[in-house]
């Protein structure tokens, strides 16, 4: 759907979703798997199967929905994207299981066996560079069984050598905030582009999605390198404007 009109659809449906309209909490759903969809593709390879991260993701979905606010002041598939990325990550941190390689295994405790080895004989602390060249492997192999047979610290384990100071109060969620920033920046990137005059989109294809030179894009498209120069900076002073 055209993101205008997107924009436009969504605002009907949150509007009676407000007066109860249970039926439109499911169209407005339905209307916007495709963010749900994009957002979830985030975290693949992550030890949970796509669909069911998008499952998840729906869930957050859902929540945006229901706590949405137009005093926000904000596009509602801005705001809803911290939310999905929110609940994909709770689901990958509270129950998503943490799956090591057999291999990384049995590496791990070669490598400690021969760590403690070298203590106990050496009195000394062997550097993983070392232990990787006396058990065969490399050094980002070791590195990897080393940290494969390091136990999980909780974070209500206490830190510091303190009894009321622990990991989860220490920890910033830095990376969720990241996740969330830099999904919310593409969304608002593909919003404003999708905003562009045909030719400008076509600009912006050639020139920063297939990697082509200005004079390639220019005799693509029938024109000058000169012409294809000043569009494109009429494009970014565009797109700077919108995404301020």
């Amino acid at each position: 759907m055209d993101p205008a009109k997107l924009y436009e659809r969504n605002g009907e449906l949150l509007e009676r979703v407000s007066r109860g309209d249970a039926s439109a909490e499911a169209e407005l759903v339905e209307e916007n798997i495709g963010l749900v969809r994009t957002v979830a593709r985030r975290f693949l390879d992550r030890g949970t199967e796509y669909e069911d991260l998008v499952q998840i993701g729906t869930i957050g979905m859902i929540k945006a929905i229901r706590s949405f606010s137009r005093e926000r002041g904000t596009v509602f598939s801005t705001y809803a994207v911290p939310l999905i990325v929110g609940e994909i990550r709770r689901h990958l941190r509270d129950d998503g299981p943490i799956k090591v390689s057999r291999i990384y295994k049995r590496q791990g405790l070669s490598l400690m066996h021969e760590k403690n080895r070298i203590a106990t004989e050496e009195g000394r602390e062997a550097s993983i560079a070392e232990l990787a060249q006396r058990c065969g492997v490399s050094i980002e192999d070791a590195a990897i069984s080393l940290d494969a047979i390091s136990p999980v610290a909780s974070l209500s384990d206490f830190v510091y050598g303190e009894d009321t100071v622990t990991y989860e109060g220490v920890i910033a969620d830095e990376e969720s905030e990241r996740e969330s920033e830099r999904i919310c920046d593409r969304v608002a990137l593909t919003q404003s582009i999708n905003r562009l005059p045909p030719l400008w989109r076509k600009i912006v294809l050639m020139r920063y999605y297939r990697n082509l030179t200005q004079q390639q894009t220019a005799s693509a498209l029938g024109l000058t390198q000169v012409k294809i120069s000043r569009e494109e900076k009429k494009i970014l002073a565009f797109l700077r404007q919108e995404l301020s």
